[in-house]
Formats: C-alpha cells, sequence, structure tokens
C-alpha cells in the first residue's frame, strides 16, 4: 500500500445520510473532529445511540458465545478424555500451558469474537459508517499499522533485551528452553491468534468506549482516560501490574486520538503481547505472571512512551491522516442541519 493511500481519506461506508446537501461555503459549525469525536460523523446519531449499540453488542456476543460454546459441551459429554478438560478449562487460572496448548484458544477465542459482534452491532444500530470505528478515514489504514508494527516490533525488542540482559546480570537464571515437544504448536497459535485478540480489545477499550465518550464530551482526556478502569478490571493482576496495565490504556488512547485511528494502539498491543507469549514459550519469562514490581511498571513504562513519542512523530511525516471534517451539511425532513460523514481529512502535523 502506498503512502498516498493511508494519507489521503476514504470514505468508505461512510456514505452521507439521506437528505438535501447543502453547501459548505459560509455556513458556520464545519469542524475538524478528532477520532473519539467520529461518533457524531454516523448517518444516525444520537447521544443515546451508542450506548443501545453496547446493549445490542452484548447480546449478539453472548449469542455467539452460545453458538460456539453448546456444541463443544455437547461435545465433552460425549468424548472421553473431553470432560476432564474442560474441568481444567473451569478450574484453572494459568491459561498458558505448553502442555494444554488448547487453553491459549480458549482464552483468546472468547475476545476475538468481541469483533464480530461489536462491529454488527455498530452497524444495525447506527447505520453507516463502521469503518469510522477504524479510523479517520473510514478504513484501517493498512499501510501505517504495518508500519507501526515494526516501529513497536524495534522498540521492545530492545526493551525485552535490556530487561532479560539486567536479569542475567543480577544473578537471575536467563536459558532459553526449545526442547518442549509443543513450543511449535504454542508458536504457531500465539502468531495466529493474539493479533486478532489484541485487535479486538484496542476495537472495545480503543474504539467503542472513546467515541462513545466523545459523542457526550469534547475533551479528549475524557475519552482517554475514562474507558481506563474497565481496562483494568478486565485484567486480574496486582497493585503493580493494575498499573501497568493502566498506563498501557492511556498511551494506546492517547495514540489513538493523536493517530486518528487504533492502527499504532492495535500495533503496541500486538507486538507486546506476542512476546511475551513468544519469551513464555522457552521459559524466558512468566506468560501466566500476574504480579510485577515498581521496576517492572517503570521500565514498561518507559518502553510504551518512547514507542508512542516515536509513532507519532513518524505519523507526523508521513501525513498521515488524524482528523475528518464534515465536507458538507446535510438537511433532514424536519429542517434541522447535521454534520455529513467525515470525507475530508488534516494530517498529524496539524
Amino acid at each position: 500500500m502506498s503512502l498516498n493511500e493511508d494519507a489521503t481519506p476514504a470514505p468508505g461506508n461512510a456514505t452521507p445520510a439521506p437528505g438535501n446537501t447543502v453547501a459548505q461555503a459560509g455556513l458556520p459549525g464545519v469542524e475538524q473532529l478528532a477520532y473519539h469525536r467520529l461518533a457524531r460523523l454516523r448517518p444516525r446519531y444520537r447521544w443515546w445511540r451508542m450506548l443501545l449499540t453496547g446493549l445490542v453488542g452484548i447480546a449478539l456476543y453472548i449469542a455467539i458465545l452460545l453458538i460456539v460454546i453448546v456444541p463443544l459441551a455437547i461435545v465433552s459429554m460425549l468424548v472421553p478424555g473431553w470432560g476432564v478438560d474442560a474441568q481444567v478449562l473451569l478450574t484453572t487460572s494459568q491459561y498458558f500451558d505448553l502442555d494444554r496448548p488448547w487453553l491459549l484458544v480458549a482464552l483468546v477465542l472468547p475476545l476475538i469474537l468481541m469483533i464480530p459482534a461489536l462491529l454488527l452491532a455498530s452497524r444495525i444500530v447506527e447505520g453507516r459508517g463502521v469503518g469510522l470505528l477504524s479510523s479517520v478515514t473510514g478504513r484501517l489504514r493498512m499501510g501505517w499499522l504495518g508500519r507501526s508494527l515494526l516501529l513497536a516490533l524495534a522498540v521492545f525488542v530492545v526493551y525485552f533485551a535490556v530487561v532479560l540482559g539486567w536479569s542475567a546480570l543480577t544473578g537471575d537464571a536467563v536459558t532459553a528452553d526449545f526442547s518442549h515437544q509443543g513450543l511449535w504448536i504454542m508458536v504457531l497459535l500465539v502468531l495466529l491468534l493474539i493479533p486478532f485478540q489484541a485487535a479486538a480489545e484496542e476495537y472495545v477499550f480503543r474504539g467503542y468506549l472513546m467515541q462513545l465518550v466523545g459523542g457526550w464530551l469534547r475533551h479528549p482526556a475524557f475519552a482517554i482516560l475514562l474507558p481506563v478502569p474497565l481496562f483494568v478490571l478486565g485484567h486480574g493482576y496486582d497493585i503493580w501490574g493494575a498499573a501497568s496495565v493502566g498506563m498501557f490504556a492511556i498511551v494506546a488512547g492517547w495514540l489513538t486520538w493523536r493517530t486518528g485511528g487504533l492502527e499504532a494502539a492495535i500495533s503496541l498491543h500486538i507486538v507486546n503481547n506476542v512476546l511475551i507469549f513468544l519469551l513464555g514459550s522457552v521459559t524466558l519469562v512468566d506468560a501466566n505472571a500476574t504480579s510485577g514490581t515498581a521496576v517492572d511498571l517503570l521500565a514498561s513504562a518507559l518502553a510504551m512512551v518512547v514507542y508512542a513519542l516515536l509513532a507519532d512523530r513518524w505519523a507526523a511525516r508521513l501525513g498521515i491522516v488524524r482528523t475528518a471534517r464534515a465536507a458538507s451539511l446535510t438537511v433532514g425532513a424536519t429542517g434541522t442541519h447535521h454534520l455529513g460523514p467525515a470525507l475530508q481529512g488534516r494530517s498529524a502535523r496539524a
């Protein structure tokens, strides 16, 4: 994908709402809208619609889970050995186990299923423009996603190298173990599933929730910070681990607002999770860890901030679009003016 494809907004599903188009010239109120305000560009926008999207999304999510889980539950009662595995699934908190790679599938598949539930609910309730959950251009900008993935990988490879090097210098045993027979199955599952798991969490917590809050409150700080406690509560960590998760949520939210889309946050999430699971596969880190220290928090926070600042500067240099504006106003049947969907954009340099 060329740079021009990323820098030029595409309307995608953001089709103008029915009505008579009124020329933009001379009409007040047309403004540049940052990512968190994009819900206001949906053709059916009302202040309550995103709340309804959440309720419909939860209902669809439960339905999808039942469609997946019920057949598996029936099979587990009929197939010898599956019942034992089902008991392990219900009682364990150690979902990363090289002897039971299916536990990782059981952990991440329900998270991945949040994507179709959210996108379908958004389309049903809010109409066209589902792509605005991805970015101000109405789509996921694959070129920028690829570049930010490379940047995140570079930053976090250095971060983990420093962390592991420091552990070795302080006397901890740092030795990779490639001997486990389930290693390569786990590596394959991590590479196939974790990117979708990370993207799903970003669509819900930085996509839906940021735009829900941004539809009501203009300042981006509200949209960035208010979803953070929900994200933290979704991870069962101790105080230092929870603080690290909270820091991650703030950085990801800031990046989403600053770059006009989810791509940089998705990249951060993917690289962080994939590297932890891959290193856990060779016993260099504990992928099941739920506790940490103040030093862990400071080190991870530094890596995230470095990545965020570099990504922001790179997006500016590439001209990645970070805001959207309505190219026109629409007049509905009542004669009232509504902002049309995002048709033009503004560079991150602004």
